[in-house]
């Protein structure tokens, strides 16, 4: 019984961290305008998003039997 006793104090201080952390994260959310907003969508909406690698077809996959076949020469 004694050792639980001494998890409490570490207990104690790891629920004050995350409840000091979770108060101080609250501070930085502002609300943003809805026109800002709508600009920052129209902004990304018109960007060309090209990847930089084209685009592979897509592989035909063989038809597994479950036996090792040599493949044929053609």
């Amino acid at each position: 019984m004694d050792i639980l006793l001494w998890l409490v104090a570490p207990a104690l201080v790891t629920v004050g961290a995350m409840v000091w952390v979770s108060w101080l994260g609250r501070e930085g959310r502002g609300e943003v305008d809805r026109d800002v907003a709508v600009q920052r969508l129209q902004k990304a909406l018109e960007k060309d998003h090209r990847s930089k690698h084209p685009v592979r077809p897509d592989r035909v996959a063989d038809r597994s039997t479950g036996i090792a076949v040599r493949p044929t020469r053609r």
